[in-house]
């Protein structure tokens, strides 16, 4: 399944792709009047686990049956779109997760996962212009494959870690470098407003299938700039959920960027590094997860 939000009222509304259009999730309950209970938000589809995801599955039957279908149905290109995941309790970010972006940035290969972590103000969504802040002038695209935490987890092995999953996500963790770099802490270039577009869709766990064999790629303009895949990971998903687990607990919604492959700007020669700049039109696509796409402009 895949869920997104999209801005109606002044409020994120959860959305499902379907082959049709996206169904007004919160419409059609209310058109609809089901006899089972629906979320009714992102939130609640992750909170309620595989439940609350067979009551959506239901809705969508549902739905296409009626007789008023064509109503709760909408163009995606009509859609105002939100950040799939809209309130996350925490943002895990994990660095220097690629061994070719690693090698890229003369890097040592880490031996344990980095962490660090980002805030709810990064978030927006696919279509969003994003605005360069005026404090930086080395601002950085980043495609990476976000895990969505769908079971509380705490201490989980790395064989049961997948299990705790509700599905995935694309993410352009922009980066300030020169920010960044300033001190050793990397976390006032990571946390910029708008710094965590987020989708367009959330794919659950058993439509993804292996998170670790998935083609990822960036482009600029139309150009081709990151071209990979997840299988370069140092540390896979599965091993990331573990080890974060043993240090904290893990809620359903939390999110977890796992990092970016190699073809970042900071990766060129300092003479050939072209930072993004204002009109920049920036595409993360991931295989299964589908593309997440933004424009930047000035501040």
């Amino acid at each position: 399944m895949k869920l997104l939000t999209f801005s109606k009222n002044s409020s994120h509304t959860l959305g499902i792709q379907t082959d049709s259009g996206v169904l007004d999730v919160v419409q059609a309950v209310q058109q609809l009047s089901p006899a089972f209970t629906v979320p009714t938000t992102v939130m609640e589809a992750i909170e309620g686990g595989t439940s609350a995801t067979d009551a959506l599955h239901q809705l969508v039957n549902l739905a296409l049956e009626s007789k008023d279908r064509d109503s709760l149905l909408l163009s995606e290109a009509s859609l105002n779109y939100g950040p799939c995941v809209t309130q996350p309790g925490k943002i895990i970010c994990v660095g220097l997760n690629y061994r070719k972006h690693a090698e890229e940035t003369n890097a040592p290969i880490p031996q344990y996962p980095i962490l660090f972590n980002k805030f709810n103000n990064t978030l927006t969504g696919h279509g969003h212009d994003i605005a360069l802040p005026r404090v930086t002038k080395e601002v950085d695209y980043e495609a990476e494959l976000v895990i969505v935490i769908g079971k509380q987890a705490k201490y989980v092995s790395k064989e049961q870690a997948l299990e705790h999953v509700y599905g995935y996500c694309c993410v352009n963790d922009l980066s300030a470098r020169d920010l960044q770099m300033r001190t050793a802490q990397w976390l006032l270039g990571k946390s910029c407003d708008d710094f965590s577009p987020l989708g367009p869709y959330l794919v659950t766990a058993d439509e993804v299938g292996n998170p670790n064999d998935l083609k990822i790629s960036t482009t600029v303009n139309g150009k081709v700039r990151q071209n990979s895949n997840t299988a370069d990971m140092i540390f896979h998903c599965d091993e990331v959920v573990s080890y974060i687990s043993q240090h904290m607990t893990l809620y359903p919604g939390d999110i977890i960027l796992t990092g970016t492959p190699e073809g970042v700007v900071l990766g060129d020669p300092v003479d050939k590094r072209v930072y993004l700049k204002d009109g920049d039109v920036v595409t993360i696509s991931i295989e299964k997860l589908g593309s997440l796409t933004n424009r930047m402009v000035n501040e």
